[in-house]
């Protein structure tokens, strides 16, 4: 595995980075940002996980609000 100093994601799992969106933001903010049924109807981390991992663009949509969420907690 190479080391990856550009990418502020490597080495962290999906898994890690819905948990932390959820327990900073909550379920119900996170629909209304990204609006997406594992979110919106019934959420749990399974579902999330499960719809992420084969849905391309909304997995970039939640990387980004991860991000964003890292970068204004650095401030």
């Amino acid at each position: 595995m190479e080391p990856q100093p550009n990418n502020p994601l490597h080495g962290i799992k999906l898994e890690q980075i819905i948990t932390d969106l959820e327990t900073h933001y909550g379920w119900e903010y996170m629909g209304t940002i990204i609006n997406i049924r594992c979110f919106n109807d019934n959420p749990s981390i399974k579902s999330s996980l499960k719809f992420l991992r084969r849905t391309p663009w909304a997995r970039t949509k939640v990387e980004n609000m991860y991000l964003n969420m890292l970068k204004k907690n650095q401030i």
